[in-house]
């Protein structure tokens, strides 16, 4: 993950907190019990429980490291601007050729949940979209080809 910035609202921190909390303090010692308990079956090199519980393990872990690396690179989303969009920002647009709306917020990649409407600062349509006004007609980049939406509202 390197030194990149990971952007996260108030909201988005105080997940991420709680899922180390609970991986550190809950699964963790969870999993160191059922690795001594799969130990204690004998023959180690046949034993689908062990395995299985160190298979866990260096789930857990890398979890755990990932985790911590984003929070010592967390950047917080703060109050932004109505007038500009940015990160943070909810923005309605309209879709110029077929007329249909949409609003999304853009929020950094480890928050993003298309199904709530929540996209990635580093999606295309983020990427259009960010500095731009209400009113604004952008271009949108996308692998299935280019297509204009018009800035509506920026709340």
């Amino acid at each position: 993950m390197g030194n990149k910035k990971v952007y996260l609202t108030e909201q988005g921190l105080e997940d991420l907190k709680q899922e180390l909390r609970v991986l550190i303090e809950e699964k963790r010692p969870k999993n160191i019990q059922s690795i001594k308990e799969a130990r204690s079956l004998g023959d180690l090199s046949e034993n689908a429980d062990y395995d299985a519980a160190k298979n866990e393990q260096a789930q857990i872990e890398g979890r755990i490291h990932t985790i911590e690396k984003m929070l010592e690179n967390v950047e917080i989303i703060k109050e932004v601007s109505k007038d500009v969009v940015g990160l943070g920002s909810t923005v309605s647009i309209k879709y110029v050729d077929d007329e249909d709306t949409d609003e999304y917020k853009i929020v950094g990649s480890q928050e993003a949940d298309p199904f709530e409407s929540r996209i990635s600062n580093e999606s295309p349509i983020a990427q259009a979209l960010l500095d731009h006004k209400v009113g604004d007609v952008v271009t949108v980049e996308s692998p299935n080809g280019s297509y204009d939406i018009e800035i509506t509202e920026i709340k």
